[in-house]
């Protein structure tokens, strides 16, 4: 630290109890300077030779009296035994932390040049420019003191220089940083022996950050002044602005890094994180979505702003593929129904998918421009699966209303995905804990995924899950005998009508398509009838690849495919169940698919009752 000593003469001020302060002379006092409670006996001329006001105070007062006081003087009693040793002559020290304090209270006392050559002022302000504003941590420490002296260390512009001097160092050339600065990140990887830089001498590279940590210290009004300082003069890149922010919403609010604060002085907090968002820079990608996301969960827990928290929202919408899960599990507030915030996670998908409407609207000189913000397919198939384990998440929570499921899923049904493996998980999860839904609630929530898209793992879970509607386990039997001959060497059958109108009608894919059937094709099946269907479609899969075995060849598989839709068929008509589905002809619409496995089943006619039209009138009822 650097400091500065002013005066020769030995320090006579001594103390008489706790109000008293004295100067130890054989000269008997003539003036009594009150500050507050403390009184100082002292000697004018000393003092009047140095100080304007008080030989304004001194000539206006009564005749007789020597009393002066002079209670608003800045930096109280310290300030004022700072100015009176300086006009004795006697040894005092200035350094960072009083520095300002003397400053702002010979101010007061016009100690200037014009009263005497080399007056306190002149020192004062020699100090400052010459080791002050040149060493980073004092720079720091008086910008902190400037706070208690307001307003008048804002009118001598110290606040102000401190913050120049404190961006300038912050924004040079890191490889000029020669001064010591706190960096508990760098500490810690060279003590567990994991410093890149470390070659058996201690040679240590500056990082780009080196300034974070030690404008923690700062309270946020002059944080937020030193941050746009360093941020206007371009220098210093929008990745270190983000983690410098990042780790002043850790300093500043506890339990942030754990995903939410802990509610202490919430209008703090509230200053806080406003002053935080506003700070984010423009550029996107400055900062992480799990950090965005957790000033997301604290600025709803302290109940911040509107527009603060709608600027968080575009933000993580416009890189939403980085979340994770539990980025995403954002808790409800005191009131809500359900465990957590699924309306604010919608708008965050709104913001993620417009970014693709907003890029398909701009020219093509604007959108090469844009290119970074307009979808990639990678980006579209990472959410889709984010989506996926955020709703097996949520359908754990018993007080989830299906409208909000199934609102959710359907924003992330127009990217095309490989797998319904992970949507298939939340429709079983959600299903298992809301065991009470209606059949046509049931069916609504079974659209939503494409049997074609299962896994062979979970079909297998598929055929045995109890909690699936018939319609659904029979589509994923017949897709996996389709599987099983394509591997098996045979030609893949054609899909029959009958489980394409099956297929479109359950994952969505047609919208306005009117099926009907009977109650009993959305009925939820039984233990004995999945077993006795799992058994058939076994005894299929070998009797198919033993044919296969036989035929070696593309010349009968047309026979093989008519053998196992054959199969197929008598498995399905051999069910109770089935025994109305496949008793009228005629083919509905009429549509064949012209293959000989289409013959098979194509020709069924399906009729749907209580057929129950979903919120968005995906089904209509004929």
């Amino acid at each position: 630290m650097k400091f500065m000593k002013l005066g020769s003469k030995p320090d006579s001020f001594q103390t008489d109890g706790n109000n008293v302060r004295y100067v130890a002379s054989e000269l008997a006092t003539d003036i009594v300077v009150n500050v507050g409670d403390i009184k100082f006996y002292l000697h004018k001329f000393p003092l009047l030779s140095k100080s304007s006001h008080l030989q304004k105070l001194v000539a206006s007062a009564d005749d007789g009296n020597d009393e002066v006081n002079i209670h608003d003087i800045p930096g109280g009693p310290v300030a004022l035994e700072i100015c009176a040793k300086f006009c004795y002559g006697m040894t005092v020290t200035l350094n960072a932390y009083n520095v300002v304090a003397a400053r702002c209270a010979a101010e007061y006392l016009g100690m200037h040049e014009t009263v005497e050559k080399g007056n306190l002022i002149y020192k004062v302000e020699v100090f400052l420019n010459s080791s002050i504003f040149r060493s980073w941590k004092d720079s720091i420490i008086v910008l902190q003191t400037t706070k208690s002296l307001l307003p008048l260390s804002e009118e001598l512009k110290l606040s102000s220089h401190c913050i120049d001097a404190i961006s300038s160092k912050a924004s040079g050339d890191v490889s000029k940083v020669d001064w010591s600065y706190t960096y508990n990140r760098k500490k810690l990887l060279e003590e567990n022996g994991n410093d890149p830089t470390w070659n058996g001498v201690r040679s240590r590279t500056v990082p780009k950050d080196w300034w974070v940590e030690d404008l923690c210290d700062l309270e946020i009004d002059l944080y937020k002044r030193v941050i746009v300082s360093i941020t206007n003069k371009g220098i210093v890149p929008h990745e270190v602005i983000g983690e410098a922010l990042k780790a002043y919403a850790v300093r500043m609010l506890p339990g942030f890094g754990k995903g939410g604060i802990q509610c202490g002085d919430v209008s703090k907090a509230r200053t806080v994180l406003d002053a935080i968002v506003c700070l984010l820079p423009a550029e996107r990608g400055s900062v992480s979505c799990g950090f965005l996301l957790k000033l997301l969960k604290a600025s709803i827990l302290a109940d911040l702003g509107e527009m603060p928290k709608r600027e968080l929202v575009k933000r993580i919408g416009q890189q939403l593929e980085e979340a994770s899960v539990s980025d995403l599990l954002i808790p409800s507030q005191n009131g809500e129904t359900t465990i957590y915030d699924v309306c604010v996670v919608q708008q965050i998908l709104k913001e993620f998918m417009m970014q693709e409407a907003n890029g398909a609207t701009e020219g093509d000189e604007i959108q090469e421009a844009r290119k970074p913000g307009i979808l990639s397919e990678a980006s579209k198939l990472m959410v889709a699966k984010l989506v996926d384990g955020y709703l097996a998440e949520i359908a754990k929570d018993p007080h989830l209303p299906l409208s909000l499921f199934v609102d959710l899923a359907e924003m992330v049904s127009s990217i095309s995905r490989p797998a319904h493996d992970g949507l298939y998980r939340a429709i079983d999860m959600f299903l298992k804990v809301h065991p009470g839904i209606s059949k046509s609630e049931r069916k609504r929530i079974c659209r939503l995924m494409d049997c074609k898209k299962l896994s062979v793992d979970a079909c297998m879970h598929a055929v045995q899950n109890e909690r699936l509607p018939l319609r659904v386990v029979v589509q994923v039997l017949f897709f996996e005998q389709v599987r099983a001959a394509a591997s098996s060497g045979s030609s893949t059958p054609d899909l029959p009508k009958v489980l394409k109108d099956l297929n479109s009608a359950s994952h969505g894919s047609s919208r306005t398509a009117t099926t009907n059937t009977e109650e009993d094709w959305d009925a939820v099946a039984s233990a004995e009838e999945l077993r006795a269907l799992k058994g058939e479609l076994a005894a299929l899969r070998l009797g198919n690849g033993s044919i296969s075995e036989r035929n070696g060849g593309d010349s009968r598989s047309h026979n093989n495919d008519r053998a196992a839709i054959s199969k197929m068929r008598s498995l399905l008509m051999s069910k109770k169940i089935f025994s109305k589905i496949w008793s009228s002809k005629g083919g509905g619409q009429g549509e064949n698919s012209g293959s000989d496995s289409s013959e098979s089943l194509g020709s069924a006619n399906l009729e749907e009752g209580k057929s129950t039209p979903s919120r968005r009138g995906r089904h209509s009822v004929s």
